[in-house]
């Protein structure tokens, strides 16, 4: 497993990948890996020759109250994850190198960047846009993997690199949750056990909204309703609990045959986020 700290290196793995004959693609990532990290790297490795990954912990998608300086950094266990897994490069480069003195392009993506996660987190999804669009035309990759857990991100990657005319595919690959429903997360490393059990609300909330959808109940804003009431009663407290649609994530009046429930909540001191596809 090559490891690589400079853009130079990282570039001449996939030069000599590519004269291989071999199809690229890349996980990108902030560390503190997971089960679901590897879910990603598998599915990389089923449909490419070559897989990268990056582990950079990127400070401008945090807002000035938020974790990034107890962001979890378990260099070796990531690498250790990494060389298990089947990853032939790991970038990981210093937040010097991906913004150097005097940086100041920035990538937005209108509309998106500004509701839910956007709305709670003003400025994150702008430093979402600008790393990947770094990482991506570092690495150039023919396919990213992001999970669906973060649905919004990859909805907002996908807008960004098809109007920006990115070539690369973007693949979103299913949450992965422990046997109880729990979302994997890095940030789960901070529930003591009374909060891990709390957390379970999340995605209990998420199966409420389900359940009443599927078997036809069409007020969607009560159900919305419902759910936030849920995860109070739990003692999360919610940022949000909506129902919208999965391709623009406008908030619904009405059922429609896909949606999408999205929730995010605090449990004690860790925020944390779920959604779930939901087919009526």
């Amino acid at each position: 497993m090559i490891i690589a700290q400079q853009l130079v290196d990282v570039r001449q793995a996939v030069r000599e990948a590519r004269r291989r004959g071999q199809t690229v693609g890349c996980v990108p990532t902030m560390g503190a890996l997971h089960a679901g990290h590897e879910s990603l790297i598998r599915a990389c490795r089923e449909e490419c020759g070559f897989t990268a990954a990056t582990t950079f912990v990127n400070p401008t998608q945090f807002g000035p109250q938020e974790d990034f300086a107890r962001y979890p950094r378990p260099g070796e266990e990531d690498l250790s994850r990494c060389r298990g897994a089947g990853v032939d490069l790991v970038f990981l480069p210093a937040v010097e190198l991906i913004y150097p003195a005097g940086f100041s392009t920035h990538v937005e993506v209108e509309g998106l960047s500004h509701i839910l996660e956007g709305a709670v987190r003003p400025g994150h999804f702008r430093g979402v846009a600008t790393v990947v669009l770094k990482l991506l035309n570092i690495v150039a990759p023919d396919r990213a993997y992001f999970g669906r857990k973060d649905f919004q991100q990859q909805l907002l990657v996908r807008k960004m690199c098809r109007e920006l005319d990115l070539p690369v595919e973007i693949r979103t690959c299913a949450t992965v949750r422990e046997p109880d429903g729990l979302a994997l997360s890095s940030r789960n490393r901070y529930l003591s056990a009374n909060d891990r059990q709390t957390a379970l609300c999340l995605y209990q909330s998420l199966q409420l909204a389900q359940q009443r959808l599927t078997r036809g109940d069409e007020d969607v804003r009560a159900i919305a309703g419902d759910m936030r009431r849920f995860l109070e009663a739990a003692g999360a407290r919610p940022d949000y609990a909506v129902i919208a649609d999965p391709e623009t994530l406008a908030e619904l009046t009405a059922p429609m045959q896909n949606m999408v429930a999205l929730v995010a909540a605090h449990v004690g001191r860790t925020r944390l986020i779920d959604n779930l596809l939901i087919t009526c």
